[in-house]
């Protein structure tokens, strides 16, 4: 006797169903064919162990279990579960094998029965939904993930029992309800950390927060101990909440990958990922026999930290260009090629020298003739040529360190930045693609970004006196539209392009001696 079952592959941030036949016929051995990895081939051994262990037989026949289409590989143990129920319906110990065709089922299989999490369950129950199934059966641990994607039933089992009986009464599993949007929008505002702890560097959180209101990329640099960690970490606390969209696009990513605690439902904080500086060019941009995202599409829609950036290996901050350009990445192997999402925003960090001490107030740099530049040299052009920001961090003295008294506050930045996007957002509505002055091309520079006379003027004799490069002239641009919007200003004023040239500390030649 033969029986189809239906299980689900993630590729990328999406998920394809697959046809989990399985037939039962005069021989011997037991097949899986269908592409399947390693993984996949050991399940019969899961599959035949957890059948034996709750008391059913396993037939000692031949058993074939085709992974259709089969042009597709297959990998990972997610389709244990399919595979034993559609084995124990191809046996005639399964009730109403015929309502199988109704449902995704999907998790891995302990010997004795139980079920292991598996990852991608968001992106299997959008498509479950999108292609018409009744109801998703899956790990427990996933299912208040799947549960966010209404018109569909989703069912959370721990045990193979559990769904055996489903098929015999489906009153036995009652789906699972989840209120996600209350929980979300509730979970939005609620950090561990906030700028009022921040003592002084009221620059250093006027530059943030002008990267958070144009989306800008930014390179804080100073020597150890300034803060530049602790000011960037509590960026997220300042950027806009995250849309319902932005969540269900980054908890794809994150379920893909992995990286969402059991029980999880909708991503509200939008992410801050911080590797460190050993990490691989593959580990960075995703990659993998089977792709997996990688930090900078874990990052996507939020904050990714590069602390110590010239520590980084040349070559993965090289193939981060193209990303930070397109907003998504391509990765191509043999026999699939999937697209990652990275649209976020790079907040770097550096010691201005090896010694770390070339730009502080009060101590002497160390370092030998040449060796700032020199270790300057360690960031290439093409990525700086990338950040909008160029902020100079210094200590904070101790009488700034003592005060009693609270920095501005998270929220009350927050809403200025909301106000400068909601702007930006009225101002790009006829341009796809497009949602923050970062995102502006060269072209629509010369549209958005008039400047008068008297700031064309200060603009010039800034290039000419600080010897700025010229590539610094459309940042500045981009930066002042930004710096515009923050004080609702429609015209782009002297003092906002006065303010923008401050942040182009590496672009001033001689700055690094």
């Amino acid at each position: 006797m033969m029986v189809k079952t239906f299980g689900s592959a993630v590729y990328g941030v999406e998920a394809i169903t697959i046809s989990v036949e399985v037939n039962v016929m005069p021989g011997k051995f037991y097949y899986i064919v269908g592409l399947p990895d390693n993984a996949v081939k050991e399940s019969i051994q899961r599959v035949e162990s957890a059948i034996k262990t709750n008391e059913y037989f396993m037939p000692r026949t031949k058993l074939v279990v085709n992974l259709a289409p089969a042009d597709i590989k297959k990998s990972g143990s997610a389709f244990d579960l399919a595979i034993a129920i559609g084995t124990l319906g191809a046996t005639e110990q399964l009730h109403h094998p015929e309502r199988l065709a109704d449902y995704i089922i999907m998790g891995e299989l302990n010997l004795d029965g139980t079920i292991q999490p598996i990852k991608g369950a968001l992106p299997i129950a959008i498509t479950a939904r999108k292609e018409g199934f009744k109801g998703l059966i899956l790990p427990k641990q996933n299912s208040r993930e799947a549960g966010m994607v209404n018109n569909l039933n989703v069912y959370g089992v721990s045990h193979m029992n559990e769904v055996i009986e489903f098929f015999r009464d489906e009153n036995s599993l009652q789906p699972i309800i989840v209120d996600t949007r209350d929980e979300f929008f509730n979970a939005q505002s609620d950090f561990d950390i906030d700028f009022s702890d921040v003592k002084g560097q009221k620059n250093i959180k006027r530059a943030l927060e002008i990267a958070a209101a144009g989306g800008h990329n930014a390179i804080l640099i100073g020597p150890p101990g300034a803060g530049k960690t602790m000011l960037a970490k509590r960026l997220p606390t300042i950027l806009p909440p995250l849309s319902l969209q932005e969540a269900l696009e980054t908890t794809k990513i994150h379920s893909v990958a992995g990286k969402l605690p059991e029980n999880a439902t909708l991503i509200s904080k939008r992410p801050f990922r911080s590797p460190h500086h050993t990490i691989s060019d593959v580990a960075l941009v995703g990659g993998g026999g089977i792709p997996q995202p990688g930090e900078i599409s874990l990052a996507h829609n939020g904050v990714l930290f590069l602390d110590e950036l010239p520590e980084f290996k040349r070559t993965v901050l090289e193939v981060m260009r193209q990303p930070m350009e397109e907003r998504r990445v391509s990765i191509s192997r043999a026999k699939v090629a999937v697209d990652f999402p990275t649209s976020f925003m790079l907040i770097a960090s550096m010691n201005p020298c090896p010694c770390g001490f070339y730009n502080h107030p009060e101590k002497e740099c160390t370092c030998p003739p040449g060796g700032v530049q020199k270790y300057l040299n360690k960031v290439s052009g093409p990525l700086l040529d990338r950040i909008d920001l160029h902020v100079e961090v210094t200590p904070v003295a101790f009488s700034e360190l003592s005060s009693q008294e609270n920095g501005e506050d998270s929220s009350s930045i927050r809403t200025r930045v909301i106000r400068a996007r909601e702007i930006q957002a009225e101002r790009y509505k006829d341009h796809p693609g497009i949602y923050s002055n970062a995102q502006i091309s060269s072209k629509m520079l010369k549209e958005i970004c008039v400047i008068d006379i008297v700031s064309q003027n200060l603009l010039k004799a800034a290039m000419n006196k600080l010897n700025l490069s010229a590539r610094a002239y459309d940042r500045i641009l981009k930066v002042s539209r930004t710096i515009a919007d923050l004080s609702q200003s429609a015209a782009i004023k002297p003092e906002h392009i006065a303010e923008a040239i401050q942040y182009r500390s590496l672009d001033r030649e001689g700055w690094a001696g």
